[in-house]
């Protein structure tokens, strides 16, 4: 995916097609492009032994080439292809058209497989690339592609590339010398022990002169300035051992006024067969730019270790650039003498490693569940305490995490906040890409099923009062005095009610932000109210979820004046959706109150009132019934001349709850199913109404006769109340409403 502001709009590549969506919403008014590989490119394809899925045109590289043009690459049915795709000046009537006398070969600049790793970037109208260039994918290699040049990373030379797996690549500028840029790629590469066996696998950073022409005797169209150094990202252990994520899943560069010092992101993993985790490292380039300016690393022969080196450094300094800064002295790389060209072919790995921030990672779950972590994105949010970075991470399950971290300089702790989970596509599939777009506050997210767009915050979700709002930490919302909204530094936004402005994310303190407001935990006010019946000898579960992943759950059971704080033992197990009875009996009716507490706020949820049901009389209904129902034999339904209407309801009092109201179940129970239509079901279901304290059973039996008059009808009253997750559905992990309704979202 590609993100285009100045024509609003984001370009796509998929199998066999462009698209052009439009950033305000991405399922309307697109444009599609059909680039499929024709049917002798398909046979040629088989016939080298591959399957047809794998015989199409997969976009690879798409990148914006100029003001009016487009760069696209596909694999053309293992015969890579490149051509331009005309989208026309910005404000102009739009255009989005493959222009047919462009397509040419694509070798060298577009992988053969679909399924192979590669990276790029395009500037100043040259494309730095990382790919497997041949069809066996046996030569790997960094190179730059313009009208007048090719080049590279040496052929076979595992001191440059091992078995590398191209993640990401940016140019970043050192200075205000334009002759001075590098370009730096992300990879991982297999490393090799003192025996010459691949074992380990490294991240690497490497680095190249944007300018790099290459040697004049040797290293000509190669390379005079490529060096690379480890990237560490890694837990210190108790032991003295640290646990590394060497595996590179995906890096990020969030850039800011200062082009010359982007932050770094990056999403590792664990490459153990044991042990699962993930972590996410930061890196400031300065830290970058210090390994590289420092000691090569060095050995002796193939079968021996790696040691800095101490010999004398040839001038110009191996992997500088030819530039003004640099002295001046070479009008390009061809000049430098051949000492140094022998050099940085011969060293071309930096002894010193990069660190991250704080020297540890600022996220890190090494329990993920079996889900796998696949991208990342960033954005800097200024809030009234500081700036925050809020990291948009996807998984394999379509679900895209939204955290922050909070360092504690104090005690160099790092805390991480789980703002949301959003729930992107209805199927589980694994999150591609990830784009962030400031200028319109939107996320727009990439699968293999299509495209999301999502808004970055929505702050209603998180509550109509103070506490809610403050508790959820969000960068982007703050409590205005009236509603939960969005966040506008000072003199950015003016708002009447702005001085009552109230936002503590670093310590989500709600007690001293809404004093006078916080919600009394004895006198209950304004919690929801349930009824839940379970049968003796059953399970049953009363649910209560709590608004933030922070906050700490507490059961009670009120009797009389007395309440008593309910603790889980071999019956009563407290899970994450409430409190389950493993086994119910009648001692335990009663009022049970769910309470959360977080910082301090003390926040009454609900209060649920359990009757439970005599096991024996139960069962001897339900097998009075069915004798009943034998002997009778099938009867039809009472006719229906009446449209269904909204069953009523069998709670006293108005805060019943609506999922309750299903036809055919009791609150909070599923005990038995319903019964076919007949008096035998009728007098079955009065029956049961009277065991549990219902009385008004005239206006029941009406509604039960309407639904049971058609089956249509019956599937079409259960829809209205059963609701499929659908894609864009956002499950905030803050504080709004446990069934609230999801974020708005668009996808196509």
């Amino acid at each position: 995916m590609m993100l285009d502001e100045a024509h609003e709009r984001l370009y796509v590549g998929a199998k066999n097609t462009l698209y052009s969506l439009s950033l305000e919403r991405v399922n309307h008014q697109h444009r599609e492009i059909d680039w499929a590989s024709s049917e002798s490119q398909v046979e040629d394809c088989m016939m080298k032994g591959k399957e047809k899925p794998e015989c199409a045109n997969y976009i690879k590289v798409l990148q914006q080439f100029n003001t009016t043009h487009l760069l696209a690459c596909g694999t053309g049915a293992f015969n890579p292809l490149c051509a331009t795709i005309r989208v026309g000046h910005a404000g102009q009537a739009r255009q989005f058209e493959l222009e047919e006398q462009s397509v040419e070969s694509g070798r060298g600049r577009c992988p053969y497989d679909h399924n192979s790793p590669i990276t790029s970037t395009l500037d100043r109208g040259e494309l730095y690339i990382g790919l497997y260039t041949d069809y066996w994918e046996n030569d790997a290699a960094l190179c730059r592609l313009n009208n007048q040049s090719y080049t590279r990373t040496e052929r076979d030379n595992r001191q440059q590339l091992n078995e590398p797996k191209f993640i990401g690549s940016v140019v970043i500028p050192d200075n205000d010398d334009r002759d001075d840029d590098k370009v730096y790629f992300f990879f991982t590469e297999r490393g090799m022990d003192a025996e010459g066996v691949n074992k380990a696998v490294y991240t690497r950073v490497g680095r190249v002169c944007a300018n790099d022409q290459g040697g004049q005797r040797m290293l000509v169209n190669r390379w005079s300035s490529f060096l690379k150094t480890r990237l560490i990202c890694s837990v210190a252990g108790s032991n003295g051992i640290d646990t590394h994520f060497d595996e590179l899943e995906d890096v990020f560069v969030l850039k800011n006024k200062d082009e010359k010092n982007p932050e770094i992101f990056g999403l590792f993993s664990t490459t153990s067969a044991v042990f699962q985790g993930y972590a996410v490292c930061v890196y400031h380039m300065d830290v970058v730019r210090a390994a590289f300016n420092g000691q090569f690393a060095h050995r002796e022969r193939p079968e021996h270790h790696w040691t800095p080196y101490k010999g004398r450094v040839p001038y110009p300094r191996p992997g500088s650039c030819a530039s003004k800064v640099n002295g001046g002295g070479f009008l390009g790389s061809k000049e430098f003498p051949d000492e140094v060209l022998r050099f940085v072919r011969s060293h071309p790995v930096m002894s010193s490693p990069v660190l991250p921030l704080h020297n540890k990672p600022v996220l890190l779950q090494t329990e993920p569940g079996g889900r796998r972590l696949t991208q990342i994105a960033v954005d800097r949010v200024q809030a009234q305490d500081g700036h925050y970075h809020v990291l948009y991470i996807g998984r394999d399950d379509s679900v895209v995490l939204k955290v922050i971290s909070i360092y504690n300089k104090d005690t160099d702790t790092i805390e991480e906040v789980l703002l949301e989970e959003l729930q992107v596509f209805k199927v589980p599939v694994p999150i591609t890409e990830i784009i962030i777009s400031a200028k319109r506050q939107q996320l727009y997210v990439g699968s293999e099923v299509g495209v999301a767009q999502v808004r970055l915050h929505q702050c209603e979700l998180y509550g109509s009062e103070c506490a809610d709002c403050c508790l959820a930490r969000d960068p982007y919302c703050a409590w205005d005095g009236l509603t939960c909204s969005r966040y506008y530094p000072a003199g950015v936004y003016t708002k009447k009610h702005r001085r009552f402005r109230r936002q503590d994310v670093r310590h989500g303190n709600a007690v001293q932000l809404c004093n006078g407001l916080q919600i009394d935990g004895e006198k209950y006010q304004g919690a929801e109210e349930r009824q839940v019946y379970g049968v003796e000898n059953n399970s049953t579960l009363l649910e209560c979820t709590p608004r933030s992943l922070q906050a700490r759950v507490l059961w009670y059971i009120q009797r009389g004046p007395d309440r008593e704080e309910v603790r889980g033992d071999e019956s009563i197990v407290m899970t994450t959706h409430g409190l389950l009875f493993l086994i119910v009996r009648i001692g335990d009716a009663g009022m049970y109150v769910c309470q959360t507490v977080e910082h301090g706020y003390v926040h009454t949820l609900l209060r649920v009132t359990l009757h439970v049901l005599g096991g024996e009389r139960v069962s001897a209904l339900i097998h009075r019934t069915g004798e009943e129902g034998e002997e009778g034999g099938e009867t039809t339904a009472t006719s229906c001349h009446l449209p269904i209407d909204t069953p009523p309801d069998l709670h006293t009092g108005s805060n019943s709850d609506p999922t309750s109201r299903l036809p055919g179940a009791l609150p909070g129970s599923s005990l038995v199913p319903a019964p076919a239509p007949g008096p035998t079901s009728q007098l079955w279901y009065k029956e049961f109404l009277q065991l549990i304290g219902y009385r008004d059973t005239q206006r029941l039996e009406e509604y039960c006769e309407r639904v049971w008059c058609s089956e249509k009808r019956r599937r079409k009253i259960k829809l209205r109340y059963t609701q499929p997750l659908g894609r864009g559905e956002r499950r905030a992990r803050g504080r709004g409403e446990p069934h609230r309704t999801p974020r708005h979202t668009m996808d196509t």
